[in-house]
């Protein structure tokens, strides 16, 4: 599996391609950075959830919601 790139790196390039000019593509943009568009799509869609533009589970969310299952597994276990 590969390793996941820096939170930062990742707001960097969103920031770069919500803030692109005209007729500059979100393909460009990621070739730029050498990652594949698809990536950059996927961290697009989970910063506007993130930043409450669209609905969903935000990351924050997510991590209390599995820290919360984790907890719940180990007290059944030791139950």
């Amino acid at each position: 599996m590969p390793k996941p790139y820096p939170r930062e790196f990742r707001e960097d390039i969103v920031r770069v391609a919500r803030n692109r000019g005209q007729g500059v593509t979100v393909d460009q943009i990621a070739a730029d950075f050498g990652i594949h568009a698809v990536t950059l799509w996927k961290w697009m869609r989970r910063a506007d959830i993130d930043d409450r533009v669209n609905p969903g589970t935000t990351s924050q969310e997510s991590a209390e919601l599995r820290e919360a299952r984790r907890r719940i597994k180990l007290l059944e276990q030791e139950n």
